[in-house]
């Protein structure tokens, strides 16, 4: 009950420039995933256990933008109240697209730099099914915040100069990295949501669970 109420000690109210709208999965939407190949048949949830979100957030050009995310009716008002105050905290994102954008290829994607949640896919180098499959996992800006594997490797190029992890300067790049005393961090922990960064062996700092 704590960890609810403190997103309830926020309201959107105070947050004069956001908005954000949870719909159910549509016609339009629908037949975005389908042909975007995001949804399939033998996914493990339902498009009907799904939602579709519309928020804003702060871009890399420090202007407010609308991006657009799915996610589990379980979490749907929970992650817009998260994006709420990482809007509030000034958090820059490069952009934020359904994965259907991308043919729901996860590596062109990340290689956008785009913040996503819903994919039906498995985990990274498992046979299992991803978080992102059922719509509980959340990418935050995965150029900034790359997945290493154990032995060191990092898959994409741009993500290279992010392997040691530190605030540098102040450039709006360098703002998008996400280290465990930051803001954005424990927004998301104190409402239970799990961090890659936090993983032994592996690391996925882009990446929250719940």
């Amino acid at each position: 009950m704590k960890k609810r109420l403190f997103i309830l000690l926020f309201p959107l109210i105070l947050f004069a420039d956001f908005h954000a709208s949870v719909k159910r999965i549509d016609g339009s939407i629908r037949k975005r995933m389908l042909s975007g190949d995001s949804y399939r048949k033998g996914c493990p949830v339902a498009l009907e256990d799904l939602r579709y979100l519309n928020m804003s957030y702060i871009g890399f050009d420090a202007q407010t933008h609308r991006g657009e995310m799915v996610v589990h009716k379980e979490v749907a008002d929970e992650v817009t109240e998260i994006f709420a105050l990482l809007y509030r905290s000034g958090y820059p994102i490069r952009q934020m697209r359904l994965v259907s954008d991308f043919g729901g290829s996860d590596w062109k994607s990340i290689e956008a730099d785009n913040t996503s949640a819903f994919n039906c896919r498995k985990a990274t180098g498992s046979q299992k099914w991803s978080k992102h499959s059922y719509g509980k996992a959340i990418d935050l800006n995965p150029i900034e915040n790359p997945y290493i594997a154990r032995n060191g490797h990092i898959a994409h190029n741009a993500s290279l100069v992010y392997r040691k992890r530190v605030h540098k300067n102040h450039k709006v790049a360098d703002e998008a990295v996400l280290l465990k005393t930051d803001k954005v961090v424990h927004i998301f922990k104190k409402c239970g949501w799990k961090w890659g960064g936090d993983w032994h062996g592996v690391k996925d700092y882009q990446h929250f669970s719940k």
